[in-house]
């Protein structure tokens, strides 16, 4: 997407696969609040019930009985109602409420600040409305999760309106992360990386855990409560961004063909780097006691290992498999923001 509170998705040139500091500046606020995060117990997602319940709140679910490993997504049928939802958000932003200064507080607001929150919450409530629908239709768990974040976020943001508070950009920033997580999939699958790649990456291990379908009108955000696995979350990203400073700084729009030496010097040795990231990311995961967060943990590993394979024969396309790793990461990081006050 190409608003400030949705960025680019399926961008090309978008810095590749950032870690933590230096993601994107929507989510700036994220990172200066998880920098500031203590400790605590482990949040589950909500609603689960009874087996009867689940049961039911399954029915007519496609990924309901999706319970393998994490794994490069090669086609999804949701993907073309969700691009077509994404780019109403991303457009009616335009002019509106793009540049709304997120750092005043609904208290201070003039009266044309509070027209663009206004309008901000009402387009994200509404893209969240027509979103429910692929909740069900996705035949993957990963995906249907991501919708359900995106649709839990963009509520909660848009719930926050009246009485806004810059802390509250958060949720915005986390609603942005799963919308552009499932825009890179997506475009991944379109433009070909994700079917060229995916079947290179060996298996994930199973999951230890799988979270429940829960209620698909009304899905509530995976983190209730602050994880002490939050910290570390973010220190591994800041740590890989770090390591990987040379790398962002190459045109992600150049194909390795065209990779002067140094350039090529840079990119085989960030391989290992990313290799070591994408599998300390799913130790993070496992250690959160969370099904969802070890699930876009798994997710982002996969992705990333992907674009490692991708790497010899680079060409921009493959760039979608990098953003797709980067915004599941970020999906958690602003998870961890939204509950460290």
């Amino acid at each position: 997407m190409t608003s400030d509170i949705d960025a680019p998705s399926d961008n090309k040139t978008l810095k590749w696969a950032m870690g933590g500091v230096a993601v994107v500046a929507v989510l700036a606020t994220i990172v200066a609040a998880v920098l500031l995060f203590g400790g605590g117990g482990s949040g589950g997602p909500q609603g689960a019930g009874s087996d009867s319940a689940n049961q039911e709140a399954a029915a007519g679910v496609a990924s309901a009985k999706d319970t393998g490993p994490i794994s490069v997504i090669t086609e999804d049928p949701s993907c073309a109602a969700w691009t077509s939802i994404n780019n109403d958000l991303a457009n009616s932003g335009q002019g509106l409420w793009n540049d709304r200064d997120r750092s005043v507080p609904a208290s201070a607001w003039t009266q044309k600040q509070k027209a663009q929150f206004v309008a901000a919450g009402q387009s994200m409530r509404g893209a969240a409305a027509q979103t429910v629908g692929l909740v069900k239709l996705t035949p993957h768990r990963v995906m249907r999760e991501l919708y359900q974040q995106f649709i839990a976020y963009a509520r909660a943001y848009s719930d926050r309106i009246p009485k806004y508070t810059p802390a509250d950009n958060n949720l915005a920033g986390a609603a942005n992360s799963a919308s552009s997580a499932l825009g890179s999939i997506c475009a991944a699958i379109t433009d070909g990386p994700a079917a060229a790649r995916g079947p290179l990456v060996p298996p994930s291990a199973p999951p230890s855990d799988i979270a429940p379908v829960g209620n698909l009108a009304s899905p509530q955000p995976f983190l209730t409560s602050s994880n002490s696995v939050c910290s570390q979350w973010n220190s591994a990203l800041d740590q890989f961004g770090k390591q990987t400073a040379a790398w962002q700084q190459i045109d992600p729009n150049i194909p390795s063909i065209y990779w002067n030496r140094e350039q090529k010097a840079v990119n085989y040795q960030v391989g290992p780097i990313m290799n070591s990231f994408a599998t300390k990311l799913e130790q993070l995961g496992r250690q959160s006691d969370n099904a969802i967060w070890q699930d876009f943990a798994n997710l982002s590993a996969q992705y990333r290992r992907a674009f490692v394979t991708a790497l010899p024969t680079y060409t921009p396309n493959d760039n979608h498999l990098a953003n797709a790793a980067n915004y599941a990461s970020t999906t958690i990081l602003g998870a961890c923001a939204a509950v460290a006050e």
